[in-house]
């Protein structure tokens, strides 16, 4: 099952704000039919309770428990901010260049976390997915976390 495409990733995006960015990561996931529009709220509450900033520059917003009816599929998507968004109150404490956004059925989002968490453990796959220039590259880094 794939849970990644090329229209739930977007590169070079840029932000004012954390708010912003994970905005725009559930936008996508609403956008390929993911998730219904209220999930973003979602992932907003959840910000605001418990930071998804996972060190290494990524962030992985997702819903709140609350939300798991929303949720249509499980599905992934991307947002790539090359210069980077503040996801603290201290400027460059916890810079992101890399969000994942999640929406799993059921318990599935647990099995994408740990994946994405241990694939972004080496610093060096996180800066390959800050300098891809199309989804499809994206995509080719991401394969085994579908597996």
């Amino acid at each position: 099952m794939t849970m990644i495409h090329t229209n739930t990733i977007r590169l070079g995006a840029e932000f004012k704000t954390k708010e912003e960015a994970i905005r725009a990561t559930g936008e996508l996931l609403v956008a390929a039919g993911a998730v219904e529009e209220s999930y973003i709220q979602s992932m907003l509450e959840r910000e605001e309770t418990v930071s998804t900033y996972m060190g290494n520059f990524i962030a992985i917003p997702h819903g709140t428990d609350a939300s798991k009816g929303t949720i249509k599929k499980t599905m992934i998507s991307i947002v790539v901010v090359p210069e980077g968004i503040d996801f603290s109150d201290i400027p460059d404490e916890k810079k992101v260049f890399v969000l994942f956004g999640i929406a799993g059925i059921g318990d599935e989002h647990l099995d994408l976390l740990s994946k994405i968490a241990i694939f972004c453990s080496e610093m060096s796959n996180v800066e390959q997915l800050i300098l891809a220039e199309t989804p499809e590259a994206v995509i080719a880094l991401l394969e085994n976390i579908e597996d």
